[in-house]
C-alpha cells in the first residue's frame, strides 16, 4: 500500500527550508501593490503560495501535556526549589557575556587591521593600493562569513530575531536552536561586521543568547550525541522556553552594556508568556552577562596596559559621556516630535525597501534552475554589497575638502569658536580621520591643547565600525565637527546599503545601522538648529547641542523601525547615560510609532510575515470591508473553529491510528469517552507526535483483551516521558515504511493501544457559544496549541489551532458570517475559503 498523504510535519523541516522555492506564481509578488505599505491596524493578507507555505509549520504547547506520564515523570524529580534554576540563569549569563566580549574583541580586530593599513595607503595618496587591500581582505571575510551559511546552515543567516519571536510565541522554527546554527552564527557575523558591511552585531548576539538558553538548560545535544543527567527538570517546554526567553535578554545586556534594556526587551519584543518570577531570573541573567562582558574587556584591556584589569571603562558601552549636564527647555520638543515624524516616515521606507528587497531578492534566486547556481548567487550577493561599500569607503572622502580642527590655534590666535567659553569649548574629537588631510603638531596653551591639523568627515565616518561612527555622531560640544554635505551622503548611502545587506545570506542585524542612520540625520537637524541661532553652551539655548539631537534621532529611527517603546528607551539612558534627554527621547518614539504604525508593519513583525510563520499578535485587529474596526466579542468561538474534528478514543486499533497519520495531517486529536447515554464526552488531547512515538514501539501492541483501561493499573513506565518527545527527530522514511507495513498487514487490525498514559487531561475547552475575544486571549495567553470546542454536553464540536485565529483567517470567517448568516455554522475548514487548511498543526 502506497502512501495517500505524507504527514506535512516532513514537508517543510524549517523555515529557511528553501525560502525561495515557492511557486514560480510568487515571482510576481515584487511588483504587487499594498504589500508591504499595509497599516499596523491591517492584517496582512498572503497570496495562495505563501498560505500553502503557512500551513507546513506546526506549534508547540507552552505547557507540557498533562497525562499520566508527565506526572509520573514529575514525580521522580527533586523538590521545586528554585536555586538551581538561579544556578541555570547565572550559567546562561556568564556564558552570554563571553561570548559577546569575544565576539567584539574580534571584529575589533578585523576591523582595526583592515582601516590601519589602508590610511597608511591613503596618507602616501596610493588611492589604487588602497581600494584592492579593503576590497580583497573585507570580501575574504565576506565570502568567509557567507559561505557557511548558504551551504551548511541557513538557518544562521539574517538576525534570527524574526524566528525567536516565532517560536516564542508557540510556533516551532527547526533548527534555529542548533548547536551548527550557534557556531556558523557566531563565524559568520564576526567576519561579516569586522570585514564592514553596513550591519551591527547586537541582532546575531540576542539569537546567540537564546542559543545558549536553549542548549545550556538541556544539558543535553542532539549534534553532539550527549545527554548529561543534570537539571533534568528543565527539560519541559515550559522551562525550555522561560530560559531561551531569558537568554534572549542576556543577549541585549552584553551587546549593548543594558542589564534593564535586555529584560524590558525580552518582555516586550521577544516573549509571549512572561511571569513575574521569570522577571526577577532574567534580570539577574542579564546582571551576570553585562558584568561578565565588562570583566574580560578589562582583562583583555589589561594585557595592553598595566592595572586595568577590573576597571570597567564607560567607553566601551557608552556611547558618549557626559561631562556636564545641559539645562532642557521645552522649545527642545518641538524639533524633537519633527525627529519622532521623520523616524516614523523614514522607518516605514527602511520596513518597505526592506521588505521588496526580500521579495525581489527571493523571486530572482527561484528562477534559477540549478541550485549550486542558486548557492552561488547567495554568496555574490554580499560580497558585490562590500565591494561597493569598500569603494565608497575609499573614495567618497576624496569628494570633499579637508576641514580644519575648530579650537585650532594659529598665527592669528585662537579660532572664534573656542571662545564661546572657556569651560567648555567647542572642539573637535582628537581620534577623528585625516584621509589625506595634512596632520600638525599639537600645541598646549593654558593646559588645553589645540591643533592646527585638518581632518576629512566622510573618512571619519566610514573608516570604522558602525558603532564606533556612532561614537562620532553622539559626541557633545562638536558642533561644528561634521558638516551637512558629508552627514548627507554618507545618510543616503548607508540608508540604501543597510536596506540591502540586512536579508542576505550572512549573519547580520540591524541595530548598529539604525542607531547610525537615526544618528546622522538627527546630527542634521541639530547642526541646522546651531547655525540657525548659534551654540550656546549654558543659559537659555544650551540644549541645541547636535550629538544630543543624534540621540534623539537614533532613538526616532529605531522606535520608526522596531516599533519598540519601553526597552528601547531604557536602552538609550543606558548606552549613552544622558538621563536629561529621558523626555525628548520618549517623545521621540512614540511620535516615530504612532507615525510608523500608520504606515507598515513593524519590521520583525512583516519579516515574520515574510516567511510566512505563525504569530499571534497580542491583540487581534479585524477590520470588515477594509475599514470598519469589528467587535470579536460579537461573535462566538463556533465561528471561528474548524469542523468536524476528527476524535480518537481511549482504546484505539493501531489500523486506525496509523490511517490517521496517513490520510490527514492534523497536529492533535480530541480523545473521547462513551458515556451511560451513548454518546461521546470530550476527555482530553493527544497529538500526532505522541502517536507515531506509539507506533514506532510495537512492543506496545496488545490485543483487546489484554488491555488495563483502570487508572491504577496503568503502566507508564513503559514509555517515559522523554522517549514521548523524541517523535520529532526520528526518521521520516523509516516511519513512512513502517506505517505502509501496519496498513497493510491484517493483523495489526486485531492489535490495540491504550492510549489513557499519553492523553492531556488538562487540555482546555470552550462552548460553542463562547466569545471569540476572550477565546483568542485564553489562546494565546495560555500558549496553547489546540483548543477543543465543545457544546453544552461537553460533546466535541470542532477545534481551533493558530492559523484559525490569525488575523486574517478571522476577517475571512467573519465576513461570511456577515454575509451568509445562516450559513455560519456549516463553516468547516478554511479550505473552503482558501484552497488549504490553516487549522492543520501538523
Amino acid at each position: 500500500m502506497s502512501i495517500r498523504r505524507k504527514p506535512s510535519k516532513y514537508g517543510v523541516s524549517s523555515s529557511h527550508a528553501d525560502e525561495d522555492a515557492l511557486p514560480t506564481a510568487n515571482q510576481t509578488s515584487f511588483f504587487q501593490k499594498g504589500r508591504e505599505f499595509e497599516s499596523r491596524y491591517v492584517n496582512h493578507h498572503y497570496t495562495e503560495e505563501e498560505k500553502e507555505k503557512l500551513a507546513t509549520f506546526e506549534s508547540v504547547d507552552y505547557l507540557p501535556p498533562h497525562s499520566a506520564v508527565y506526572k509520573n515523570w514529575l514525580k521522580q524529580q527533586p523538590s521545586r526549589l528554585d536555586w538551581d534554576r538561579w544556578v541555570m540563569m547565572g550559567m546562561i549569563g556568564f556564558s552570554v557575556g563571553f561570548i559577546g566580549f569575544l565576539m567584539h574583541q574580534l571584529i575589533d580586530v578585523i576591523s582595526e587591521v583592515k582601516w590601519d593599513k589602508a590610511s597608511e595607503f591613503i596618507k602616501d595618496r596610493e588611492f589604487g593600493l588602497a581600494w584592492i587591500w579593503v576590497i580583497g581582505y573585507s570580501v575574504l571575510f565576506v565570502i568567509a562569513s557567507s559561505v557557511p551559511v548558504v551551504y551548511y546552515r541557513p538557518s544562521a543567516g539574517g538576525s534570527g530575531i524574526p524566528e525567536l519571536i516565532g517560536f516564542l510565541n508557540g510556533t516551532v522554527v527547526r533548527h534555529i536552536f542548533n548547536l551548527k546554527t550557534m557556531v556558523v552564527k557566531f563565524f559568520s557575523c564576526v567576519c561579516a561586521v569586522g570585514a564592514g558591511l553596513p550591519i551591527g552585531p547586537e541582532g546575531p548576539m540576542i539569537h546567540l543568547g537564546s542559543l545558549v538558553g536553549a542548549g545550556l538548560s538541556q544539558f543535553k545535544s542532539q549534534t553532539l550525541k550527549f545527554k548529561l543527567p543534570f537539571f533534568e527538570r528543565f527539560r519541559n517546554t515550559e522551562d525550555r522556553r522561560n530560559f531561551i526567553s531569558a537568554g534572549a535578554a542576556a543577549g541585549v545586556a552584553s551587546a549593548f552594556g543594558a542589564p534593564v534594556g535586555g529584560l524590558l526587551f525580552s518582555m516586550e519584543e521577544v516573549s509571549s508568556f512572561w511571569n513575574m518570577k521569570l522577571s526577577w531570573q532574567t534580570f539577574f541573567a542579564c546582571m551576570v552577562s553585562t558584568f561578565t562582558t565588562d570583566l574580560f574587556n578589562s582583562a583583555f584591556e589589561g594585557f595592553k596596559y598595566q592595572g586595568d584589569f577590573g576597571l570597567f571603562k564607560a567607553e566601551k558601552n557608552i556611547l558618549f559621556q557626559i561631562s556636564h549636564g545641559i539645562g532642557l527647555n521645552i522649545l527642545a520638543f518641538i524639533p524633537t516630535v519633527i525627529l519622532g515624524i521623520m523616524g516614523g516616515l523614514l522607518g516605514a521606507v527602511f520596513t518597505f525597501l526592506n521588505l521588496k528587497i526580500a521579495r525581489f531578492r527571493r523571486s530572482w534566486i527561484a528562477k534559477i534552475n540549478s541550485k549550486q547556481w542558486k548557492n552561488i548567487a547567495k554568496v555574490s550577493e554580499p560580497v558585490l554589497i562590500m565591494i561597493i561599500t569598500g569603494t565608497a569607503s575609499v573614495f567618497l572622502p576624496a569628494a570633499f575638502p579637508c576641514t580644519p580642527f575648530h579650537c585650532s590655534f594659529t598665527s592669528k590666535g585662537y579660532s572664534r569658536k573656542c571662545l564661546t567659553d572657556t569651560q567648555h569649548p567647542l572642539h573637535t574629537e582628537r581620534d577623528v580621520r585625516n584621509y589625506t588631510c595634512p596632520a600638525g603638531m599639537p600645541v598646549t596653551i593654558n593646559g588645553t591643547q589645540f591643533t592646527n591639523s585638518s581632518y576629512n568627515e566622510v573618512a571619519t565616518l566610514l573608516f570604522l565600525t558602525g558603532e564606533k561612527a556612532i561614537h562620532h555622531l553622539f559626541s557633545r560640544d562638536t558642533a561644528y565637527e561634521l558638516g551637512y554635505a558629508s552627514l548627507c551622503s554618507v545618510l543616503v548611502i548607508y540608508f540604501l546599503l543597510a536596506c540591502w545587506s540586512a536579508g542576505s545570506a550572512i549573519s547580520s542585524g540591524l541595530v548598529v545601522p539604525m542607531l547610525f542612520i537615526g544618528g546622522t540625520y538627527g546630527r542634521i537637524i541639530g547642526r541646522a538648529m546651531v547655525d540657525l541661532f548659534g551654540f550656546h553652551s549654558t543659559g537659555y539655548w544650551a540644549w541645541m547641542d547636535p550629538g544630543a539631537f543624534a540621540l534623539i534621532g537614533a532613538a526616532s529611527f529605531f522606535g520608526g523601525v522596531s516599533r519598540l517603546t519601553m526597552s528601547l528607551t531604557v536602552i538609550m539612558m543606558e548606552i549613552t547615560n544622558d538621563i536629561q534627554f529621558l523626555l525628548p527621547i520618549m517623545v521621540a518614539i512614540m511620535v516615530a510609532k504612532w507615525v510608523g504604525d500608520f504606515a507598515t508593519h513593524p519590521l520583525y513583525h512583516a519579516l515574520l510575515e515574510l516567511k510566512c510563520i505563525p504569530f499571534l499578535d497580542s491583540e487581534p485587529v479585524i477590520l470588515h470591508e477594509g475599514s470598519k474596526a469589528i467587535n470579536l466579542e460579537l461573535f462566538r468561538a463556533g465561528e471561528a473553529m474548524s469542523s468536524p474534528a476528527i476524535v480518537v478514543h481511549k482504546v484505539e486499533s493501531v489500523s486506525r491510528l496509523t490511517h490517521l497519520l496517513l490520510d490527514t495531517p492534523h497536529g492533535g486529536y480530541p480523545v473521547v469517552t462513551k458515556t451511560d447515554a451513548d454518546y461521546e464526552v470530550f476527555s482530553g488531547l493527544i497529538s500526532r507526535n505522541e502517536i507515531m512515538v506509539l507506533l514506532s514501539r510495537e512492543d506496545i501492541f496488545s490485543s483487546r483483551n489484554n488491555l488495563s483501561l483502570h487508572e491504577e493499573e496503568l503502566d507508564v513506565n513503559r514509555l517515559d516521558y522523554y522517549q514521548m518527545h523524541q517523535g520529532y527527530h526520528r526518521d521520516a522514511e523509516g516511519l513512512n515504511a513502517q506505517l505502509e507495513r501496519y496498513a497493510g498487514e491484517p493483523r495489526f487490525q486485531e492489535m490495540f493501544i491504550d492510549l489513557s498514559p499519553y492523553v492531556n487531561h488538562s487540555a482546555p475547552t470552550v462552548q460553542e457559544t463562547f466569545s471569540l475575544h476572550r477565546t483568542y486571549i485564553i489562546f494565546r495567553t495560555l500558549g496553547l496549541r489546540h483548543l477543543t470546542v465543545v457544546d453544552q454536553k461537553n460533546r466535541v464540536r470542532g477545534i481551533i489551532t493558530r492559523k484559525d485565529l490569525m488575523g486574517f483567517q478571522m476577517e475571512e470567517r467573519i465576513h461570511k458570517c456577515l454575509h451568509n448568516p445562516h450559513q455560519a455554522q456549516e463553516m468547516q475548514s478554511p479550505s473552503s475559503s482558501s484552497g488549504h487548511r490553516p487549522s492543520v498543526e501538523a
